[in-house]
């Protein structure tokens, strides 16, 4: 496997090609899992001045981290870096990036007192955001002054007050990953997302519009984005083969879909399989509290 140096946390790692892309594997970016840069935009980047460098590089490096660890797709160009840069997203403050650690901890405990351990700890500083070790170090020994972590070497815990913090920072729940599935309709997706997709999130699940994510990583087919999913849900009113592509996919996955309908009188009712049973709805908000029934009910059904 040919091997090449991620720009980002400077290790050479092994890559592989996709598309116009190279998907740089297990570097201090993404540990577990990988990112893409499109292959035109290596060398511009890497042409950066060192000023820019210096400032872009370790920011870019947190946002894959982040993502990734969220069992987010990440895909990058050149032109990706001043959005990345100026996004609301990223903390600026000790107390936000604080913040960020509480919650990496939090993802990857099972409780308070739980161990986690983070190696090579100089390679990490990523996990705040920090330009360097020395910041990485300063915020978390802030945390352990302030109660909210212990530390024993490369191991770290929550405290019980770590713990309720971060639960609270969270929404008090790990969500999980849910693909929604919608036709190439803006109103549709408006609607949704102001009446669906926040009732998803009080249900555990962390809804990303296939579309949203397919904008962002256009060297991955829509089937490859759903296939870290937990959930999809697919709306099949306009019978969108993109729509059923990507669910058909989920299922060969084993990955829950729920299909969903929309009912109206200029678009008579028409399921093309007796395999595909869709919740029937007229309205977003009637749709939003049968979502919610069913995945309540599987949540108690699964305890």
């Amino acid at each position: 496997m040919a091997r090449k140096l991620c720009l980002f946390c400077d290790e050479i790692v092994p890559i592989e090609a996709h598309g116009d892309s190279d998907r740089f594997i297990g570097c201090h970016c993404s540990p577990d899992g990988y990112y893409s840069l499109k292959r035109s935009s290596y060398t511009p980047i890497q042409n950066l001045s060192h000023i820019l460098k210096r400032q872009m590089f370790p920011v870019i490096s947190a946002y894959i981290r982040e993502k990734t660890d969220l069992d987010q797709k990440v895909s990058l160009t050149l032109e990706d870096m001043d959005s990345i840069m100026n996004s609301a997203e990223i903390p600026v403050t000790i107390e936000d990036k604080g913040t960020r650690f509480l919650l990496y901890l939090y993802r990857h405990s099972d409780g308070a007192g739980h161990p986690v351990t983070i190696r090579p700890l100089s390679k990490c500083y990523n996990l705040t955001y920090s330009p360097n070790l020395q910041e990485l170090v300063y915020i978390i020994d802030k945390l352990r002054g302030e109660e909210l972590i212990e530390r024993e070497g490369g191991t770290f815990k929550l405290t019980d007050k770590g713990w309720s913090e971060a639960a609270a920072r969270s929404g008090g729940r790990k969500l999980k990953s849910c693909y929604v599935l919608l036709p190439d309709h803006e109103l549709m997706r408006t609607a949704w997302a102001e009446k669906i997709l926040p009732r998803l999130e009080q249900c555990g699940y962390s809804p990303i519009l296939l579309h949203e994510a397919w904008t962002m990583n256009r060297d991955m087919t829509p089937g490859e984005l759903v296939s870290d999913s937990k959930l999809v849900i697919a709306d099949i009113t306009s019978h969108s083969p993109a729509v059923y592509f990507a669910a058909g996919i989920a299922e060969g996955l084993n990955i829950q879909v729920i299909w969903t309908v929309k009912q109206s009188e200029e678009a008579p009712l028409a399921v093309p399989s007796q395999h595909i049973r869709p919740m029937v709805y007229e309205l977003e908000d009637e749709l939003a509290a049968m979502l919610q029934q069913k995945l309540i009910s599987k949540t108690d059904e699964v305890a």
